[in-house]
This record gives structure tokens, C-alpha cells and sequence, in this order.
């Protein structure tokens, strides 16, 4: 497993396995393969409903802790000084662990950015105190990070953020980039159907894709994530099938081309498939995360 240093010190696995959507009674198998496949980054949020059970499935693995990097997300429910505070507090408890390795803001909430500003002061203070080891963002624009780091004292170590190859968002890795901060992909390899030239497809069939996995004996799903850490990133793949957690780890024993790389960084379509960050509000995307 390759790592990648933050810019704060602390190594990161490139390579995470997440749980996004993964219901709570099938996320302990889930992890339970992906720490057996080898897996030692576990990538999960307040949000997703599932943090106990990542928590139950690293403690029953035999994997010492120290040797699991794992990864969690603050709700924009819990924004605010006090809230994000307690958000750890519930957080670390369903997780089962005295410290978090890296704890992240789940969206930027432009439609409240003094309550985001106000959590990131949180975060700036568990990090302080060591309750976690790095603090980041996720789905930040250009824009968000500029307010941010206008006011901010700890430069955010990662921010996580939709890419794969029909959507890069090269100017969020620009200034990702500019701010040595660590450009992590969500949904990788796409994981949605796409409209392009006319026909609904996915990144799995794209003809280009397609191609460079047959040259190197591959699955189309290697194919991006290889393009995702030749390029420097962090990718967080996920499945429930132990053949596909394998299959997604697999990515290390070859390189794709100069050339390859760049056929790849063609297919770019500009169109997000997750939700607009501008669009991220409490009235509708607000929802209670549990104390337990």
C-alpha cells in the first residue's frame, strides 16, 4: 500500500475503502473484507448511519488500530463551534476510538459559511488537543477555500471531492494544489450513468477505458483508480462484493502510460453527478445525527 504525506506530516493510505450508502447491517462484512483484502484506510461520515459498524468491524479484525487509518465526516447539522465539538464526541464514540485520524467537513454549507467557519475553529481545536491527527474538507470550491483559508489557522490536509474521469474538476485541484492540500476522490470511477455524445453510458464502458484495461490485462475499475494515484490522489472505492473490494485493491503491480494517462484526462464532460455544493442548505439537506 502506497501512502501519501499531508501536508501537516501524518501518512495517509492512497488508497481508502468506503461506505457510502452501505447499510449498517452489511457495512461489518464490507470492512471485515476490506481490511482482509488489506485495506488499512476505512473512509466513512456522521451522515452515512454506519460509523458503529466500521467501529465493530476493525476491532473484531485482529488489525492493530494504530494500523487502520480511519476517516469520518462532521454533518452540516452539527456545524458550529460547540455542535462540531459535540459531533466528534458522537462521532468517536460510535466509531469506538480515543482519537480520529482524520476528521473532515462534509460540504461547505455557502448558504450559513460562518457556521462552517465556526466548525473548522472546531476542528482547528481537535486537532490541538490531539483528538484527531489531520482535519480537512470536502466538496469545496475554489471560492470556499479562499473564505476559509482567509480566516483559518491549520490549512486543511484534504479535500475530498468529486472526480473520476467523466468529471475532474481541474480548478478545485488547482487550488487544492496551490494550498498543498490533498485532492481525495469521491465515486472514483464514476458509479453513475452518464449522458454522453448522445447515449446514456458509464465510465465502466467508455471505449477509451475499455481499451487501455484490455492492454494491461485489467478491469476498467483498476483502469481509474491506477489514473487516480499516478496523478497523486487519494481514492476512496467502494463495493460490497468481496471479489470488487479485491478486485479495487489490485492496483499496484502496474503503471499506465504518459499517453494513457492523458486519453483518460480527454474524457472530462464538465457534468457533476453528485449534488451542487451551492445548492447544500439546513432547509433541505439538514437532518439529526444520533448520539448513539
Amino acid at each position: 500500500m502506497r501512502t501519501i504525506r499531508l501536508n501537516n506530516g501524518v501518512e495517509i493510505p492512497a488508497l481508502g475503502f468506503g461506505v457510502f450508502q452501505t447499510p449498517p447491517d452489511e457495512t461489518r462484512s464490507a470492512v471485515t473484507a476490506a481490511l482482509q483484502t488489506g485495506y488499512r484506510h476505512i473512509d466513512t461520515a456522521a451522515a452515512y448511519g454506519n460509523e458503529r459498524e466500521v467501529g465493530e468491524a476493525i476491532r473484531a479484525s485482529g488489525v492493530a488500530r494504530e494500523e487502520v487509518f480511519v476517516e469520518t465526516k462532521i454533518w452540516i447539522s452539527d456545524y458550529g463551534y460547540e455542535r462540531t465539538l459535540h459531533g466528534f464526541d458522537k462521532s468517536a464514540g460510535k466509531l469506538g476510538v480515543d482519537q480520529i485520524d482524520l476528521l473532515i467537513l462534509h460540504q461547505a454549507l455557502p448558504s450559513a459559511f460562518d457556521k462552517t467557519l465556526d466548525a473548522y475553529r472546531a476542528l482547528e481545536t481537535l486537532l490541538d488537543q490531539g483528538e484527531v491527527r489531520a482535519i480537512g474538507v470536502s466538496n469545496f470550491m475554489p471560492d470556499h477555500l479562499t473564505q476559509l483559508l482567509k480566516v483559518a489557522s491549520v490549512v486543511p490536509s484534504v479535500n475530498q471531492i468529486e472526480v473520476h474521469p467523466y468529471f475532474q474538476q481541474r480548478d478545485v485541484q488547482a487550488a487544492d494544489a496551490e494550498h498543498s492540500i490533498l485532492t481525495q476522490a469521491w465515486s472514483p470511477i464514476g458509479g453513475i450513468t452518464f449522458y454522453r455524445e448522445g447515449e446514456h453510458t458509464s465510465t465502466l464502458e467508455d471505449p477509451t477505458i475499455v481499451g487501455i484495461a484490455e492492454t494491461h490485462g485489467k478491469s476498467p475499475a483498476q483502469v481509474m483508480l491506477r489514473w487516480h494515484l499516478q496523478q497523486g490522489r487519494s481514492a476512496i472505492p467502494k463495493s460490497t462484493k468481496p471479489h470488487r473490494i479485491a478486485e479495487n485493491f489490485d492496483v499496484f503491480g502496474f503503471d499506465l502510460s504518459a499517453d494513457e494517462l492523458a486519453a483518460i484526462d480527454g474524457l472530462d464532460t464538465g457534468k457533476r453527478g453528485g449534488p451542487e455544493p451551492e445548492a447544500i442548505t439546513l432547509e433541505s439537506f439538514g437532518r439529526d445525527i444520533p448520539e448513539a
